[in-house]
This record gives C-alpha cells, sequence and structure tokens, in this order.
C-alpha cells in the first residue's frame, strides 16, 4: 500500500488536515462543496505537482496562501518500510519534492508514485481528442520502460526544432537532414515502446471489459501517427513542401492515437454513454492490472464520485476489480451508505467524513452498521 499517512496544507479549502490511518480502500463522503475532491487533488499533487482540474497552480492553493504542501509516510516501492515523502509549491513557480531526504525531478516523482485518476472528465476518453489519449498511452508507457521517457524528450525536443525551421521559411538542406535523423530516431524509438506497451494491454483490457461489458467487443487499436509501411524519413520528404507551407510537421507520433472500434466503427459513435464508461473503466482498471503485473507495485486511483457515474450494478463489478487488485484507492461520494455494503468483509476499508474543509476518520464500514 503506497500511501500511509497523508498531511494536506492549503489545498482549496482544506487549510491543514491529517487523513490516518490510511487503509487499501478509503472512502470520502460528505455534501458537495464540502472538500471531497480536495483530497483527491492534494494526492494528484503529491504525485505529479499539479492538479488534476486545473492547470494552473494558482486556482489550487488555498485562497489567502502563498504556498500548497502534502506530505505522506510512503512505501511506493513496496518494499514494507516507509519514508518521508512531501511536495511544496509556491505561488511565485518554485517547486521541491523529496522523498527520504532526496530530492526529486518530475519525471522522479511521477514513476515513485503512479496515479490514475477517474472522474467525469475521464469518461470522455472516447469522445475526446487524440492529445487526451496520447496521455493515457504514455502513461503506461513510461511506467511500463524506464527508457521510455528519454526517447520521449529527445523527440520533443526533435519536433520543436524542426517546427522552428519549417517556420523561418528557408532551410539549409544540411540542417534539414541533421534534424530529420534525429526526428526519426526518437520518433521510430518512442513509437516501438507505445506498440510494445498496447500490445501488453490488450489482453488485460479484453479480460476486464468482457466481465464488465457483455456481448460487446470492443478492439483496441493503436496508430502510431504515420504509414509505416512507407517509412518515416521517405514520407517527411515527401511532405516537407507541405510541412514548409503549414509550418509544422504533419506525419510523426504527435499524431499518434488510440482507437476502439466496435466492428468496423468508433466506438464513440456506436456506443451509448453508459457503455463508454464501462469500456473507459476497463481500460483505466487494465492500465493498473498491467502495471502490477510488470512492477509487483501499486498504482493509486483517485475516483471521484463513483457512484454518480456507474449504475449499480457495474459499480459492484467495478469495485470487485478494484477489491482484487493491489491498487490503493480513494473514492469520493455523497452517501457512503452503498460503498459501505459492497465490500468483502476482510477487506481493508476506511470512511473518512469531509465537512467544510475537516475531516474525520470514521473507521471501518462494519463500524457504522
Amino acid at each position: 500500500m503506497p500511501l500511509k499517512q497523508l498531511k494536506i496544507e492549503h489545498i482549496r479549502n482544506l487549510e491543514q488536515v491529517n487523513l490516518s490511518p490510511l487503509s487499501r480502500i478509503n472512502i470520502l463522503y460528505g455534501d458537495n462543496g464540502s472538500g471531497k475532491t480536495s483530497v483527491l487533488e492534494a494526492i494528484h499533487f503529491l504525485g505529479l505537482t499539479r492538479s488534476f482540474r486545473s492547470g494552473q497552480f494558482r486556482h489550487l492553493v488555498q485562497e489567502g496562501c502563498d504556498r500548497s504542501l502534502v506530505f505522506a509516510q510512503a512505501d511506493p516501492l513496496a518494499n514494507g518500510q516507509s519514508k518521508p515523502l512531501g511536495v511544496e509549491r509556491h505561488l511565485e513557480g518554485d517547486v521541491r519534492a523529496r522523498y527520504a531526504g532526496a530530492s526529486l525531478g518530475p519525471a522522479d516523482l511521477a514513476e515513485l508514485l503512479p496515479i490514475q485518476v477517474i472522474n467525469s472528465d475521464t469518461f470522455d476518453l472516447l469522445d475526446g481528442s487524440p492529445g487526451t489519449r496520447r496521455q493515457f498511452l504514455d502513461w503506461g508507457a513510461f511506467h511500463a520502460d524506464a527508457t521510455f521517457i528519454q526517447y520521449w524528450r529527445g523527440f520533443k525536443r526533435a519536433l520543436k526544432q524542426r517546427n522552428s525551421l519549417l517556420k523561418c521559411g528557408k532551410i539549409d538542406p544540411r540542417i534539414r537532414r541533421v534534424w530529420d535523423a534525429e526526428f526519426v530516431h526518437y520518433a521510430e524509438q518512442m513509437t516501438s515502446l507505445r506498440q510494445a506497451y498496447i500490445d501488453q494491454l490488450r489482453p488485460e483490457f479484453e479480460a476486464v471489459l468482457s466481465a464488465l461489458l457483455q456481448g460487446v467487443e470492443v478492439r483496441l487499436l493503436f496508430s502510431p501517427g504515420w504509414d509505416q509501411s512507407k517509412g518515416l524519413e521517405p514520407l517527411l520528404e515527401a511532405g516537407f513542401e507541405r510541412d514548409l507551407r503549414q509550418g509544422f510537421t504533419s506525419l510523426g507520433p504527435q499524431r499518434a492515437d488510440l482507437r476502439f472500434k466496435v466492428g468496423t466503427l468508433n466506438a464513440a459513435d456506436r456506443l451509448s454513454r453508459g457503455q463508454k464508461k464501462l469500456v473507459v473503466s476497463a481500460f483505466r482498471l487494465a492500465q493498473g492490472a498491467l502495471f502490477h503485473r510488470l512492477s509487483n507495485r501499486a498504482c493509486i486511483y483517485l475516483i471521484d464520485d463513483l457512484p454518480s457515474e456507474l449504475d449499480e450494478r457495474h459499480c459492484r463489478q467495478f469495485c470487485e476489480f478494484l477489491q482484487a487488485s493491489a491498487n490503493q484507492c480513494f473514492i469520493t461520494c455523497v452517501d457512503p451508505g452503498y460503498l459501505s455494503r459492497i465490500w468483502d468483509p476482510e477487506t481493508d476499508v476506511a470512511l473518512f467524513r469531509v465537512e467544510s474543509g475537516t475531516l474525520t476518520h470514521m473507521g471501518a464500514p462494519g463500524d457504522q452498521i
């Protein structure tokens, strides 16, 4: 279990709260606006130094304060040793992250604390932009292979440089060949790791989906961003004049996409809203299952208002997967009654009541019945 204790300071309406002791399944309940989702944001901040609801840090920090801090006792490596993990960020932009006394960079922190978010925005995965789906894809590739981040950074640098040259209008052919070679090298390496990840994820996804959504077959496909049968280098050469007119590179991993197909149609055009929720739920659960199989470590799932997103039967099935997994979960709801009853008695579950930015540990569900 990655997180043992949690201390939150100055995040939205949470001035200073403590969550202790934490369990594997943690249910946060209370009225709307009480601060339940803010707790999830704080945990996300601990792993990624930002919120999942807003890209601007000033919206996360408590009004009238100039910094936010989240501190935990954590065992993210599953070695039975809890160590201090803390992240502090100031309005001016300064960020400090430390684990067991050592400073961490953003990639180190993200690798240490793998976090999955499931909320109303997550269920737009099928209808959203390719960029949204690439984020899901790259989360998995990043955690599946330690070299992915190196190729990702190298590709981003080469893409930025190539696009800058294209915007200039006139390019020395020798300089273009240098950056095209760099672009192709990193593009092919990064795409290979993306493809390998999807190949590993596909059977996990199909297994979970078959339990959640009977009678509908959804195929998970990967589009790399160019026709691989023709090779990226000749395609860049053939499309150079078009790229020059547009001022950006039109082919490559920056155009990659995940595709969910039902028959020959996109799942987004074929499935109902409820079915889409189940497909996305299966995808997220499969990612966590694969991560655990590859690393023998647990993910942290932040699940906002689960009962409102799934009907009772599918909510139960979803929770059965969480219960059978090794993942640590933080689930918000307004009324804890239903979520208090669906877990097996031996499952490690804790209830926290959230009221106006304060938290009270209410014990296990059995203590409330």
